[in-house]
């Protein structure tokens, strides 16, 4: 996959990331000054007139009238062949050339097995190649990237389940309970260091979402067989990330279903704070799955003002042992501020959810899942989910600063060049597989068991690396 990166105009810092399973950053810096004394000659000869043609005054205005520009320090402006020609010394002469510096460039690893019997293990298993790269850019000249992916087999994941404790969820409990072994078995055969964690949410506890009665606040479904249901609450942390499946079981099966008055729910306030409150739920640097599981629709940023609250949703973690304190304080985040939240903290999100609301499946890499009437298919929901959401890898960008554009070209598994949106993403992406281009012709080594991994090599079928230019191209 190939990144390109144009500044056109004097820009600032900004960085671009790949999310999925993996994540990194690339950083480039703008060139604010004239600080280079070498000199580049360009591969054309321009006419002086170009460069002169701007009214440039200062080797700051000369370097971003064009590409091709260079600036002397007896204040003259031209290309470098023609300034030099004229007798300007070389060693006054300032023609800084944009460049890509790899900071941080682990090969990706080929055999992650190998490295079970190290601590923390997880830790160095690369899937993305490079990590860290620095970019001095000069305005108009685009600079390029390759960045290789790997699907790595035996990635470790851990999954948090998010449940709707609402009454209508009663007949879905029972299945959830049995959930815990039957998953962990399941995803073992995929990731043998597979972890799980339980969390529940039902609403805001004040009027209009709930009843505030006494007794409805101490039982909201007002009965007492088989057993009374528990008090309502906005967002309760129950277990955290573990590998024990049998406490999974053991914990979901001690919950009771709770209540309140109107259909939608809380759960943008239970997303927030599962994602946000790392060290609470136990969250690796590994593959981060949360199953979101309700048969209704939540409350969007506004609706608290039916509550009489106003304060926005800071997006911050507000678990005192292990329950939300500012559900009753502050209003709902909005979508796109769980969706953001998400994508920061590197969270998949797998919808789990009756046929009436799939519509609710509005977040970026998302995958959905409907569920029956007493969600005995979750484990087929969520086993599929994993499979769709980590065959295929996105490649995003943070908001760029002004006079910055970034481009994607992609060489995917079975597919030529792709560009614009498109080049963003590959998919269906097997474990083991690795996409690699230098330029050339797109060449994909898959793993086979049976036979021994050979990395892509130097370039592909004989392509030969290239920089990718035009007019919208990225560095």
């Amino acid at each position: 996959m190939f990144l390109v990166v144009k500044k056109s105009e004097k820009g600032t810092l900004t960085s671009f990331h790949s999310e999925k399973t993996c994540s990194a950053n690339f950083t480039s810096t703008a060139m604010a000054r004239c600080i280079y004394a070498s000199v580049s000659v360009p591969p054309t000869d321009h006419s002086d007139h170009e460069c002169q043609s701007q009214g440039v005054r200062s080797c700051g205005e000369c370097l971003a009238a064009g590409p091709h520009c260079a600036w002397c320090t007896e204040e003259r402006c031209d290309t470098a062949r023609v300034l030099l020609r004229r007798g300007c010394p070389s060693d006054h002469l300032e023609d800084p050339r944009g460049s890509t510096v790899l900071l941080k460039n682990k090969k990706i690893t080929l055999h992650p097995k190998e490295q079970r019997t190290q601590a923390r293990w997880h830790k160095q298993v690369t899937q993305l190649q490079p990590q860290s790269v620095q970019m001095p850019l000069r305005p108009g000249e685009p600079q390029s990237l390759e960045v290789r992916f790997k699907r790595v087999e035996d990635y470790p994941i851990d999954l948090y389940y998010l449940m709707d404790l609402s009454f209508s969820m009663e007949d879905d409990l029972p299945n959830v309970k049995k959930l815990g072994a039957d998953l962990m078995e399941e995803m073992r055969n995929t990731a043998s260091d597979f972890r799980m964690g339980f969390g529940a949410f039902v609403d805001k506890t004040v009027m209009p979402y709930i009843s505030t009665a006494k007794d409805m606040l101490r039982n909201p479904c007002k009965r007492t067989k088989p057993w009374p249901c528990t008090p309502p609450f906005t967002y309760r942390h129950l277990l955290s990330l573990t590998a024990n499946g049998s406490r999974f079981a053991e914990l979901v099966g001690g919950q009771r279903i709770s209540g309140n008055l109107d259909s939608p729910e809380g759960g943008l306030d239970a997303l927030v704070q599962a994602a946000m409150c790392e060290e609470q739920i136990g969250w690796r640097n590994v593959t981060r799955l949360l199953v979101f599981s309700t048969d209704a629709g939540f409350h969007l940023a506004g609706d608290g003002k039916l509550g009489g609250i106003v304060l926005p949703n800071d997006g911050k973690c507000h678990l005192e042992e292990n329950v939300y304190t500012r559900g009753n304080s502050q209003d709902y985040p909005s979508v796109a501020h769980v969706a953001e939240t998400l994508r920061r903290k590197n969270i998949q999100i797998i919808f789990a959810v009756t046929e009436e609301v799939t519509h609710l499946s509005i977040f970026p890499k998302c995958a959905v899942g409907t569920l029956s009437n007493n969600s005995h298919n979750i484990l087929q929901i969520i086993v599929e989910a994993y499979n769709a959401l980590t065959s295929e890898v996105v490649m995003e960008n943070s908001k760029l600063p002004p006079g910055f554009s970034i481009s994607y070209t992609s060489h995917c598994k079975n597919s030529g060049p792709r560009h614009g949106e498109q080049g963003r993403r590959c998919s269906n992406i097997s474990i083991g597989d690795e996409v690699c281009n230098h330029g050339g012709r797109p060449c994909v080594w898959r793993r086979k068991r049976q036979q021994q991994r050979q990395p892509c090599p130097a370039t592909c079928e004989g392509g030969r690396d290239r920089r990718v230019e035009g007019g919208e191209t990225i560095t």
